[in-house]
């Protein structure tokens, strides 16, 4: 499977949050090009970059993620707020090499079917980010109630349009340390006949080697990585042997 060091990104710097929350941004290294030498020189093919500023509507980091695509030897699959074709051209044409649409681009006009006409449908991924098995898709066309669908039906959504790489959080762990739900990701790709990469919840090296054994795709190490839990070595190899 594929490993993918994360690089959350808010006003230039790796920055980690618990849960989406912007109140517990805590500031890992101020200079995300030495982030990603230091993920090339233990042996990563690439890295996991969301767009803070861009979810918060601050801005987009824009300029900042084409010069790591283009600086660093990895490739970068990029997310945060990416729910236009727009979105995604602006992210692609700046060298990465995914662009993770977020849930509510399957309510674009023309919805994914649109993404995967426009961009060959292997540069594209769909973030799946499901509390108790739900999608939060924003609020609907009528305005007033958020609208929400089974995980499992966004994901049926994505690969009928062709996208058939979602990134699946369980949002209850994000940032949490709490062990990844391998179950439910598990249980995501059968359903729905995807390639899933979990994100959310990794802490130790045996839930990368569950993920392994599970079949999924890849696995995102953020926090746990961060905090030295393990290294980027080690963490490489639970995913390769």
């Amino acid at each position: 499977m594929d490993l993918f060091p994360a690089m959350d990104l808010r006003a230039g710097r790796v920055v980690r949050m618990r849960r989406g929350d912007p109140a517990s941004e805590f500031v890992y290294d101020p200079d995300p090009f030495a982030v990603a030498r230091r993920y090339v020189e233990a042996g990563a093919r690439w890295a996991h970059v969301i767009d803070l500023d861009r979810v918060f509507g601050f801005g987009a980091q824009t300029g900042l993620v084409a010069r790591l695509a283009h600086g660093a030897a990895l490739r970068l699959q990029v997310g945060g707020g990416l729910g236009t074709p727009e979105d995604a051209a602006a992210v692609l044409a700046g060298g990465a090499e995914r662009a993770i649409l977020r849930p509510a681009a399957s309510r674009a006009p023309g919805g994914l079917a649109a993404f995967a006409r426009r961009f060959h449908p292997a540069r594209l991924a769909l973030a799946v980010d499901a509390h108790r098995g739900s999608v939060d898709l924003g609020e609907s066309d009528g305005g007033g109630e958020a609208r929400s669908v089974p995980a499992a039906d966004l994901a049926r959504e994505a690969a009928a349009a062709g996208i058939r790489t979602v990134v699946y959080t369980d949002l209850g762990r994000e940032g949490g340390l709490g062990g990844a739900d391998v179950a439910g990701a598990a249980a995501l790709a059968r359903e729905a006949g995807v390639e899933v990469i979990v994100s959310g919840g990794v802490s130790t090296l045996d839930d990368l080697v569950a993920i392994r054994r599970a079949g999924l795709a890849g696995a995102v190490v953020g926090r746990a990585l961060f905090e030295g839990r393990f290294t980027l070595r080690e963490a490489l190899a639970c995913s390769s042997s």
